[in-house]
C-alpha cells in the first residue's frame, strides 16, 4: 500500500525545490531484452506497484504539483492496466509523454493515446536499420519507422529518441540523412548510453567523442524539419551549445531540483537514471511522495552542491560552478564520482 504523509505534515513555505517532472518506469516488461538496457528489462519486476497503488502515486503527484510525467518501461504497452494509468494522470491535468520501442503498436492503442489527450509519444530508434536491428532484434527497426509514421498519422505530436554507443555515433549523420529528416516528427533528442544495467553486464563500449557528435548536431539543427537536441548527459559548455541544447545553456544537473524517477518498485530517486540503490530516497509504500521530496535529508548531492566537490578535470573549469559537473548519473557510470564529468566535450574543444 503506498503510504501518504502524516495529517499534520508541514512544508517549509520557503522550500526552494518544487517537483515539476518526473520519469516513472511503470514496469519492466518488455518485449526485447536489449544488450543495452539500462534497467535490464525483459520481464516484470518483482513487487511492482500495483493498479490501485498507482492510482494512489498519481493523485500524490496531482497534489504536489507535477506538471509533466515521462512514463517508460520496459515497454509501458506490456502492463495490462496502461490506459488505467494514462487516463489517470491526463485527468489529474498532468502532460503525459509515453517512450515506446514501437514494435507492437495496434492502432486501437493508439485512438486511445489520442482521445485521453497524451502530450505525445517517443519512440526509440538508435540509428540505420542494421545497426538498429543488431542491438534489439531483427525486424525492430522497421517497426519502429512504421510506428512513427502511423502515430503522426492518428493525430500524436511523436518524436525519436536515439542512444549513442561507440557503434552508433560516428553514423549519426548518415543516420539523419537517410532515415531521420523523412520522418514526420517534431522533435529528436540524441542521447548517451551509459555503461549500466545490461550494458555494463555486456561490457559494451560506450566510449566516443562528445566533441564529434555535438559538430554533427550543430550541422544539423539549422536545417532540420524538426527540433534536434542532445540530452543531458552529452556536452558541455562547447561553443555550440546554443545550436544542440534545447533552452540554452546547460545549467546543471536538475535531480531532486525539479525532477524525479519512480521505478516499477516504487522506489524515488532525483533521476530514473539513477539506478544504483545508493540513490534510492525512498520507497512510496513507505513514504508519501511529498514526504520524501520535502525532505531535508533527500538529494543531497544536488541540494547541497558545492563547487569544491567538482573532481578530476572539472575541479578549477571556469564552467563548473554554472554546469555543476554534468549528468550525475552519467558520471557514476563512467567515471564513478558523480561530481566528475570525465567525458565532457569542453577537453575537446
Amino acid at each position: 500500500m503506498i503510504a501518504r504523509a502524516p495529517e499534520k505534515f508541514k512544508i517549509d513555505p520557503g522550500f526552494p525545490y518544487a517537483l515539476r517532472n518526473c520519469v516513472w518506469e511503470i514496469t519492466l516488461a518488455c518485449s526485447f531484452s536489449c544488450r543495452y538496457c539500462g534497467s535490464k528489462a525483459g520481464k516484470a519486476g518483482e513487487g511492482e506497484l500495483t493498479t490501485a497503488e498507482c492510482m494512489e502515486v498519481v493523485w500524490q503527484m496531482r497534489e504536489i504539483g507535477m506538471r509533466r510525467v515521462n512514463l517508460i518501461g520496459g515497454e509501458i504497452f506490456m502492463r495490462p492496466d496502461w490506459k488505467t494509468v494514462v487516463a489517470a494522470l491526463c485527468g489529474a491535468g498532468i502532460k503525459v509523454c509515453v517512450i515506446t520501442n514501437g514494435f507492437r503498436l495496434a492502432d486501437a492503442d493508439l485512438f486511445f493515446l489520442r482521445d485521453v489527450g497524451i502530450e505525445s509519444v517517443a519512440v526509440s530508434i538508435d540509428g540505420p536499420e542494421e545497426i538498429h536491428d543488431a542491438w534489439r532484434m531483427k525486424g525492430s527497426f522497421r517497426a519502429a519507422v512504421d510506428s512513427v509514421r502511423r502515430i503522426s498519422g492518428a493525430g500524436i505530436p511523436v518524436s525519436v529518441i536515439t542512444a549513442l554507443r561507440k557503434d552508433n555515433a560516428p553514423a549519426l549523420m548518415d543516420f539523419y540523412l537517410s532515415v531521420m529528416k523523412d520522418l514526420p516528427v517534431f522533435a529528436w533528442q540524441i542521447q548517451s548510453c551509459a555503461p549500466m544495467g545490461n550494458a555494463a553486464k555486456s561490457g559494451e563500449a560506450v566510449r566516443y567523442s562528445f566533441r564529434d557528435v555535438i559538430k554533427t548536431v550543430a550541422r544539423i539543427a539549422p536545417e532540420a524539419p524538426f527540433d534536434v537536441a542532445i540530452a543531458d548527459n552529452i556536452g558541455y559548455a562547447t561553443p555550440e551549445e546554443r545550436l544542440v541544447r534545447k533552452g540554452g545553456y546547460f545549467g546543471g544537473c536538475s535531480a531532486g531540483l525539479s525532477s524525479a524517477g519512480i521505478d516499477s518498485a516504487g522506489n524515488v530517486t532525483g533521476c530514473e537514471s539513477m539506478r544504483d540503490p545508493s540513490f534510492f530516497e525512498g520507497n512510496l509504500r513507505e513514504k508519501s511522495l511529498k514526504e520524501i521530496w520535502y525532505s531535508p535529508d533527500s538529494f543531497r548531492y544536488n541540494r547541497q552542491f558545492d563547487e569544491k566537490l567538482l573532481a578530476g578535470k572539472c575541479a578549477g573549469c571556469p564552467e563548473g560552478a554554472y554546469c555543476a559537473g554534468g549528468c550525475r548519473s552519467y558520471n557514476f557510470y563512467t567515471s564513478g564520482n558523480i561530481y566528475e564529468s570525465r567525458y565532457c566535450a569542453r577537453g575537446e574543444a
